[in-house]
C-alpha cells in the first residue's frame, strides 16, 4: 500500500486532528449555548441597565423600569415579550461559539502540547496552563467579535420595542449588512478590544482551570478519567471563568451596545478604560458585577454541558481525552 493510499484509510481524526477537535468542539459549543442562552439574554439586560453614562445624557432608556435579580428579569422578559425571545440572539450566539470554541480549543491543545511541552502522565506548570488558556482565549475571541457584536445588540431589541423604539434589524443578516453598512469592516469589531481582553480572562478561569483541576485529580487522587472527574473540573473552571471575566464582559456589553456616529465611533464610551472609568465612578466598583449571578448561573451549566459533551464526543470519535 503505497503512502498516500494509508493516509487514506486512515480514520478523519487521524487525517486531519486539527479539523476533526475543531468541529467537535464547535458541536458541542453548540449544544452548550441552547441549553444555556436564556441566562445569558438575561445576563445582558442586567448588565446595561442603569447606566450613569446613558442618564447622563438623557436617553429614554433611563426611563424604563430597572430590572431587580435574575429571576425577575427572566420573568419580566418572558411575560412582557414572550417566552420565545429569551432566545432572542441565539442564532449568532450559537456561530460565535462554532467560530470562538473550534479556534480556541485547537490553539490552546496545540500550545500546550505542541509550544508549551506538555508531557502526558506529568504535572503541567500553572504558569504554562495560564499563557496557553489566555493566548487561546484572545485569539478565539478576536476571530468571533463581529458575531459577539451581533448577539449584544440583538438581544436589546426586545426592550427597545417596549420602550417605543424602531428596531435596528430585521434578522442577524441584516445585522450584519447593516453594521456593515454603517461602520464598515471596522465596525464589525466595534468593542474587540474589551472583548478579547474578557475572552483571555475567562479562558484563564475555564480553560486553564479545567485542565489543572482535571489533571491534577487524575494524578493525584484515585478518580479516573471519566464524567465524575470532567463534572468536578468543570464546575470549578465555570465559578473561576465567572469571577475573573464579569468586569470585562460588563464593559464589552455596554461599549457594543452603545449608540455610535456615521464613522461608527461610539458616543458614550472613547475606549474600554473610559467606560471602565465612567461605570465605576458613575455607579461604583460592584456595578463592574451587574449580572453576576446570571453570569455564573449561566457559566456552570453551560461549562458543563460543554465539557461533558466535548469529551464525549471525542471519546466517541476515537480521539484522544482533552
Amino acid at each position: 500500500m503505497s503512502p498516500a493510499e494509508e493516509e487514506r484509510s486512515l480514520p478523519l481524526p487521524e487525517r486531519w486532528p486539527r479539523a476533526s477537535k475543531f468541529a467537535l468542539s464547535a458541536c458541542a459549543a453548540a449544544v452548550a449555548e441552547l441549553v444555556t442562552f436564556p441566562l445569558d439574554l438575561t445576563k445582558t439586560r442586567l448588565q446595561i441597565q442603569g447606566e450613569a453614562a446613558v442618564r447622563r445624557d438623557g436617553a429614554a432608556a433611563a426611563q424604563a423600569v430597572p430590572y431587580r435579580g435574575m429571576l425577575r428579569t427572566a420573568a419580566g422578559i418572558a411575560q412582557e415579550e414572550g417566552v420565545w425571545k429569551l432566545w432572542q440572539g441565539a442564532t449568532p450566539a450559537v456561530y460565535r461559539h462554532i467560530v470562538y470554541s473550534g479556534v480556541r480549543m485547537v490553539t490552546y491543545e496545540h500550545l500546550r502540547d505542541s509550544v508549551l511541552g506538555r508531557v502526558e502522565g506529568e504535572s503541567f506548570p500553572l504558569w504554562k496552563a495560564v499563557v496557553g488558556g489566555m493566548s487561546a482565549g484572545a485569539i478565539g475571541q478576536f476571530f468571533a467579535s463581529p458575531t459577539d457584536l451581533v448577539k449584544v445588540q440583538m438581544q436589546m431589541e426586545g426592550k427597545r420595542k417596549l420602550e417605543g423604539k424602531p428596531l435596528r434589524f430585521r434578522g442577524v443578516h441584516h445585522a450584519f449588512l447593516k453594521i456593515l453598512s454603517e461602520g464598515g469592516v471596522r465596525g464589525l469589531w466595534a468593542g474587540w478590544v474589551p472583548n478579547v481582553q474578557r475572552a483571555a480572562l475567562v479562558n484563564m478561569g475555564d480553560l486553564t482551570t479545567y485542565d489543572s483541576v482535571k489533571h491534577f485529580l487524575l494524578l493525584n487522587t484515585t478518580l479516573v478519567d471519566n464524567s465524575v472527574t470532567h463534572s468536578v473540573s468543570s464546575a470549578c473552571s465555570g465559578l473561576v471563568a465567572a469571577v475573573l471575566g464579569t468586569p470585562a464582559d460588563v464593559v464589552k456589553t455596554r461599549i457594543m451596545n452603545q449608540p455610535r456616529d456615521q464613522q461608527g465611533r461610539g458616543l458614550l464610551y472613547k475606549s474600554s478604560m473610559d467606560c471602565l472609568i465612567q461605570t465605576v465612578q458613575g455607579e461604583g466598583f460592584m456595578s463592574l458585577y451587574k449580572g453576576f449571578i446570571p453570569t455564573w448561573m449561566r457559566m456552570a451549566p453551560w461549562s458543563l454541558v460543554f465539557w461533558l459533551t466535548y469529551e464525549q464526543i471525542r471519546q466517541m470519535c476515537g480521539v484522544t481525552s482533552f
